[in-house]
């Protein structure tokens, strides 16, 4: 008998999901989403085999449901499932990126007999919608788990079981504890990227600043182009944490405003020395809190023709890449090109066959 498993929310986590759990063959898949389109291209690309009218009768058979909608929708849900008619035995899931609202919703449903188990795909891309939903999204990628304690460990092996498709790498947390990491490797960073931002704005008095900041400073205020409905809830229902980091930040910054005071060149050695250690020791194999893009800096010289002979060389080893550009200023930035890959394998594969094929300096940073 197949696994009956409902998604609710058919977006890029939510169609991925459906993508990567029909690897399966044991598994039935239902969908529901508040748009008809969305559900007819679901359906259509395969991504679910049954389509929902509405989501009450989309749970009723279920033995897994899986709310793919933003918390602040996964969580009016929640409340509304308390009367909705499910197995006994039934699981019930998310994939929001901030758990603590999560795991209080779920209160309610624990009470009723009903398990929750919060969960988080730390992954993403730069598209969104059922249209970018892709089977291999979740590969190699963080999977966080976050059961209530009145989760039984068996509970938790049957949707680990269920997700071992998606070749995420499936990890167990508190909530707490998910909330507080991801506020400090992920949430505050695009409060910093964004502020970031907002100072270069701040100097338009002078134009070209904007040509000179296309390169490092591009790269490293990348996150800060994503959703900004999406990172508007992140930020107010992860708040708690965020003021934490910023209390920590305004001191480290206090500190360097110091350092900076002092003028003491052996400090600011020791100061930039110690974080190019920490920050090189960070593993690059596989994705971490942010949806990252695998990208291989190569440093080319500027001839007609070497860019066709670099795709040509990918293209003849079949290694898809997914964006291509020039760096026009190089300020800490290692080399002229950098192609951008769909995962880490393709990164290295193209690194290897490039290698063998041309002379030139290559960087993964």
């Amino acid at each position: 008998m197949k696994l009956q498993v409902t998604i609710i929310g058919l977006g890029l986590i939510g169609g991925s999901l459906g993508l990567a759990l029909k690897r399966d063959p044991e598994v039935q898949i239902t969908g529901y989403d508040r748009s008809f389109s969305t559900l007819d291209q679901a359906f259509r690309r395969g991504v679910i085999d049954t389509i929902a009218t509405s989501v009450e009768n989309a749970c009723e058979q279920a033995d897994v449901i899986i709310f793919a909608t933003p918390v602040n929708t996964t969580v009016a849900m929640m409340q509304q499932a308390v009367d909705w008619t499910v197995k006994e035995d039934v699981i019930m899931t998310d994939t929001g990126s901030t758990k603590g609202p999560i795991m209080e919703a779920a209160k309610a449903l624990l009470d009723r007999g009903i398990t929750f188990i919060g969960g988080h795909p730390m992954t993403g891309s730069h598209k969104s919608g059922i249209t970018a939903a892709k089977g291999h999204l979740f590969e190699n990628a963080y999977y966080i788990l976050t059961p209530d304690t009145q989760a039984a460990s068996s509970e938790v092996e049957r949707l680990r079981q269920l997700l071992v498709p998606t070749k995420g790498k499936v990890v167990v947390l508190e909530a707490e504890e998910h909330d507080r990491m991801t506020a400090v490797v992920s949430h505050f960073p695009h409060l910093i990227a964004s502020s970031l931002v907002g100072r270069l704005s701040a100097q338009q008095q002078q134009p070209f600043i904007n040509k000179l900041a296309a390169g490092g400073f591009r790269d490293l205020t990348r996150i800060a182009s994503a959703d900004p409905v999406m990172w508007r809830d992140i930020t107010t229902q992860n708040r708690v944490e965020l003021l934490k980091q910023l209390d920590g930040w305004l001191e480290e910054m206090g500190n360097v405003r110091d350092m900076l005071t002092s003028n003491n060149p052996a400090e600011i050695y020791d100061y930039f020395a110690e974080a190019k250690k920490y920050r090189d020791d960070l593993p690059i194999a596989s994705q971490g809190a942010f949806y990252t893009t695998f990208d291989l800096h190569i440093d080319i010289p500027d001839h007609p023709g070497i860019i066709s002979e670099i795709t040509k060389i990918l293209a003849d080893e079949r290694i898809s890449l997914t964006n291509i550009r020039i760096v026009e200023t190089r300020t800490d930035v290692f080399g002229i090109l950098v192609i951008s890959f769909q995962s880490a394998d393709d990164r290295e594969r193209a690194k290897t066959a490039l290698s063998k094929a041309m002379d030139y300096s290559m960087q993964i940073v």
